[in-house]
């Protein structure tokens, strides 16, 4: 069950006041872990950044773009792990999308499926992507060894063609 944003607006100004933090009105610009959690539990149930910055009491898009580069609090890591199960998420909306699908929606579910399948390839294109890529290597992905060949040429016996 996901948590409202009132609850975590709750959460995150108990936490500040503990902190002796004033709370203030508007959108949040303070880092904080409940927050935080969050954006990182809704990120990882298949919504998008933007959707969830939408709502009231948010950081704004830009905010949390920040706390990324930042890395506060280890932030940027969590957010990758948040990311990647985005997109599993997604793989399994378009199940989903698929089953429930019925002939006057055919198009809308074919665009829907489409557009998912598109950012899977663009976020996580080695796991998603439609490129498949050979990769030469030796044993246990190491390199190819390579041998030396030396050749050497000897004149045939007993040939009186000067030209071979």
């Amino acid at each position: 069950m996901a948590l409202s944003p009132e609850r975590v607006k709750e959460i995150a100004d108990r936490a500040e006041a503990k902190a002796g933090q004033p709370v203030t009105k508007g959108r949040p610009t303070e880092y904080t872990e409940a927050l935080a959690a969050y954006i990182l539990k809704e990120l990882a149930s298949g919504r998008s950044l933007r959707s969830i910055c939408s709502e009231s009491g948010m950081p704004a898009e830009s905010t949390v773009r920040l706390w990324v580069t930042d890395d506060r609090e280890g932030f940027s890591a969590q957010y990758a792990r948040a990311r990647e199960a985005q997109v599993d998420a997604m793989a399994e909306d378009i199940l989903e999308i698929a089953d429930e699908g019925n002939e006057e929606d055919t198009q809308r579910a074919k665009l829907r499926i489409d557009a998912r399948k598109w950012l899977m390839s663009k976020i996580a294109p080695k796991k998603y992507g439609d490129k498949v890529m050979n990769e030469h290597s030796g044993p246990d992905g190491g390199p190819i060894p390579v041998r030396r060949f030396e050749v050497e040429f000897v004149e045939q016996s007993g040939s009186t063609d000067k030209n071979t």
